[in-house]
């Protein structure tokens, strides 16, 4: 059983969900119920092509920084940090 990907037949989603269902695994089932509170939107997430990856990383990297020099340094830090040596 594995999760489809990007750009997959949405119809692979169904089966996932009843596969997980009927896993015998709580925590599973409890996964696959939530799910399917939403499912328009996962089958859309699953027919697009494309992937909001990239975007998420940077994001997620400039909250580590930010967390990083939190009450530390100013605002030239900072931007040493982000910005890439030339």
């Amino acid at each position: 059983m594995s999760w489809p990907s990007a750009g997959a037949d949405p119809g692979e989603l169904s089966s996932w969900l009843d596969d997980a269902r009927h896993s015998g695994i709580r925590a599973l089932q409890q996964f696959a119920r939530m799910l399917s509170r939403d499912i328009d939107a996962l089958r859309n997430t699953i027919a697009e092509p494309w992937s909001s990856g990239q975007t998420e990383g940077e994001i997620n990297r400039l909250k580590t920084l930010k967390r990083a020099m939190s009450g530390r340094a100013g605002f030239e830090l900072l931007r040493a940090r982000m910005l890439p040596i030339q």
